[in-house]
């Protein structure tokens, strides 16, 4: 008898999950979808901003000189083999 009482109490504790999570608008809904309560009434999907071109540049030239250093040190740490 015990455990109907657990049960129902963690029933209560789910809902109130559930509640808090709608209000927030994120975590998972009863389906399992990562879809926001508030994003899908609206229609609306958050947007990205857009990077102008040279800051696209800035990071693509950040990257491959990270991409170099990574190389020249597996290259020294094969050749010390």
């Amino acid at each position: 008898m015990a455990l109907v009482g657990y049960e129902i109490e963690k029933e209560k504790v789910e809902e109130k999950i559930r509640e808090i999570r709608a209000r927030l608008g994120g975590g998972k809904t009863a389906a399992g979808s990562a879809v926001s309560t508030s994003a899908a009434k609206t229609g609306a999907a958050r947007r990205r901003r857009p990077l102008s071109a040279s800051a696209r540049k800035r990071i693509a030239d950040a990257q491959r000189k990270r991409w170099a250093e990574h190389r020249k040190k597996m290259a020294l740490a094969g050749k010390g083999k």
